[in-house]
């Protein structure tokens, strides 16, 4: 079953694949410094290599629209710029040890070098935006950032007083994460489009695609494994993210109940007591709540494609979303 989600994934980039290497070069060459130190990180981070959706929607979008160029490429380079960093900043402020099943940059060189190394892979994602010269991309980056931060300080907030509606959840869920995929596909047909119908209707299948992708990750917080995620299983319950098989369980529960599992999620809440919140969790129809809302998003995300004819970039963006369904990490 691995083989097949992977073999899934590995399809949808056999359009691109000569695109891909262009883009990965305009990667490499943009991240390059004249200090040591931000090179060895990088370096690091490069040997690590995620799946790299949203560089790939940004090719597949302009494929979709036209013909990549290397606009497009700076664009896909300049949007994994981003993706990178937040991940780098996102480790500092959740003190995660892992990512992607190896040791995090906080981890292996601390809070101060993560931070600044998140902070220089910004200014080369700025540089680059300035060299697409189009003030369109321009908004949809300088828009997508401040999301970015709006998303994850909502997510702290939230946090902290453990108060969450299932309409916040989707705000947060948004900007934190789906901006960046909505931006990716926007941003790549800009390079290739000047249609405002193609462009919308691709920014919004990213936005769900980004919403879809976050819901995943939240049944993996319930029902996966540290060797599957690459992180320890109940982080974000413990830690800084309500997922929604959690705000969905809240919402079943009286005043007095929702009192009592807050103070059973607290930061140092012990393991016994998570282990008896994924039981609820599971027995009143969490799960089941939630890969509805993952199967609903997903239809729609498709619905958005209905614009454009069929093609093997169509398909490619449709294997994504299959990809997302069945993926296991």
């Amino acid at each position: 079953m691995m083989k097949d989600i992977k073999a899934l994934l590995e399809k949808s980039a056999i359009p691109i694949k000569d695109d891909i290497q262009k883009f990965s070069k305009y990667f490499d060459e943009s991240l390059s410094s004249d200090v040591k130190l931000i090179n060895t990180v990088i370096k690091y981070i490069s040997r690590q290599k995620g799946k790299q959706l949203r560089p790939r929607l940004a090719l597949l979008s302009a494929r979709m629209c036209g013909e990549a160029n290397e606009l497009t490429y700076r664009a896909s380079a300049l949007i994994e710029m981003i993706h990178t960093a937040t991940l780098i900043h996102d480790d500092v402020v959740d003190s995660a040890d892992t990512r992607r099943g190896w040791p995090s940059v906080k981890r292996v060189w601390k809070n101060k070098i993560a931070i600044l190394v998140g902070d220089y892979m910004f200014s080369k994602a700025l540089t680059n935006m300035v060299h697409l010269k189009d003030f369109d991309a321009l908004k949809v980056l300088s828009e997508t950032a401040e999301r970015l931060s709006q998303g994850e300080i909502l997510q702290i907030e939230k946090a902290i007083k453990k108060d969450i509606t299932e309409d916040i959840y989707f705000k947060m869920v948004s900007d934190k994460t789906a901006s960046l995929f909505a931006a990716s596909c926007e941003v790549g047909a800009i390079t290739v489009t000047k249609d405002e119908k193609l462009r919308s209707a691709l920014r919004s299948f990213g936005e769900k695609l980004g919403i879809a992708f976050q819901i995943k990750d939240d049944l993996f917080d319930i029902i996966g494994n540290v060797t599957q995620v690459g992180k320890p299983l109940g982080f974000d319950v413990k830690k800084n993210m309500l997922t929604l098989p959690l705000i969905h369980l809240f919402s079943s529960l009286s005043s007095f109940e929702q009192r009592k599992l807050k103070r059973m999620i607290k930061k140092y809440a012990r393991k016994s007591d998570l282990d008896k919140i994924r039981e609820v969790i599971i027995s009143e129809g969490g799960i089941e709540y939630t890969e509805q809302k993952l199967n609903e998003i997903t239809e729609q995300a498709k619905t958005e494609l209905n614009i454009f004819p069929s093609s093997e970039y169509k398909s490619s963006l449709l294997e994504i979303l299959d990809f997302n369904i069945q993926r296991n990490h």
